[in-house]
């Protein structure tokens, strides 16, 4: 089935799912998105470069940011990783991948701490000199629990917390060929 079209009588089960490219996608995406949890419970959805160290990714943010005090105050955030929309043949059908994270906050005397911010400065440039000078910047530590991939449709994944692809999802809304009553 073509990306480009739809075809509402297609059965996603004889669709063969696309190998991952996990990796791909992590390594093109200059910046995350995050989903944050407010104190009421309103979600706030913001944008940040990271940096990578092994399977879990920092970031450098303002303490004056509504998010920062959300990573704070609640540990749990989902990031996406996401297909720039300008390369994406089929915006519906955008390569993704989406973890559930635990935030924690990094100390400048944390090692992690100087390897995050040398391989921010080495992505992003000098502006991570400025921003880690300046006092109301704090870093954060993400570590996944777990996710999902799509690089198409008919073709998602589940994905553990070492970014290691588990099993093809297959049914409606992830669910295994559940047999609908």
């Amino acid at each position: 089935m073509s990306t480009d079209t739809i075809n509402p009588n297609f059965d996603q089960h004889k669709v063969k799912p696309k190998a991952p490219k996990i990796e791909e996608l992590i390594n093109e995406c200059k910046s995350v998105m995050m989903a944050t949890i407010s104190e009421d419970g309103t979600p706030l959805v913001s944008t940040a470069p990271y940096s990578r160290v092994g399977n879990e990714f920092q970031i450098l943010v303002s303490f004056m940011a509504k998010h920062t005090k959300n990573l704070r105050d609640r540990k749990q955030v989902s990031f996406m990783f996401v297909e720039d929309e300008s390369v994406s043949k089929q915006l519906y059908a955008r390569h993704r991948l989406t973890l559930d994270t635990q935030a924690e906050l990094i100390e400048k005397e944390n090692p992690l701490y100087e390897k995050a911010i040398a391989d921010l400065r080495e992505r992003h440039g000098k502006v991570v000199e400025v921003l880690d000078n300046l006092e109301d910047f704090i870093m954060f530590n993400f570590k996944p629990v777990k996710g999902s991939y799509v690089n198409g449709f008919g073709s998602a994944y589940f994905v553990d917390e070492n970014l290691e692809v588990m099993e093809h999802r297959r049914g409606a809304h992830g669910q295994h060929n559940v047999d609908q009553k």
